[in-house]
């Protein structure tokens, strides 16, 4: 497997194992490359969106592929329906011209990011529970401190 990414600034890997398809999308954002995942399980897609940093080499997409996807899957929480067409045998000039043709496009499944963007929404509310809860015990803490420290001045010694 070569994944040479020197001449395009997109890279798309597609694999489909019972019953799950999986899609990797690295590309060029202007600044990083950046990877989106997307899982799709029984009519819901995940999504995840991946920092590369400088341009992968094949070793590096090859260990993420191997090592990191499936985890990174696994960490995502949210999912939303996907919208799942009647798949049927496809012509293997026309899959090579579709891939050419979204090689070209540098587009991202919008649905991937509605998935990212929902993941981002319920990390962010739990964040903010856990900052609250956080915050609440740290008050509490101090309110008992300074009880006992009343109670010592009181108390004469």
């Amino acid at each position: 497997m070569n994944f040479c990414l020197g001449y395009y600034s997109l890279l798309v890997l597609t694999l489909s194992l019972r019953g799950i398809s999986l899609k990797l999308t690295i590309m060029h954002d202007g600044q990083f490359w950046i990877g989106i995942l997307e899982a799709e399980n029984s009519g819901q897609l995940k999504a995840a969106r991946i920092l590369f940093g400088s341009e992968p080499k094949d070793t590096e997409v090859l260990e993420f592929i191997n090592r990191k996807m499936l985890w990174i899957l696994d960490t995502v929480k949210t999912s939303i329906p996907a919208d799942r067409s009647i798949e049927r045998r496809i012509n293997p000039k026309r899959k090579i011209r579709k891939a050419q043709k979204e090689m070209m496009s540098r587009s991202v499944n919008t649905k991937a990011q509605l998935a990212m963007q929902e993941e981002l929404e319920s990390k962010k509310k739990a964040r903010q529970v856990r900052s609250k809860a956080q915050r609440e015990a740290e008050a509490e803490y101090k309110r008992e401190i300074a009880k006992t420290k009343a109670k010592e001045k009181h108390r004469g010694h």
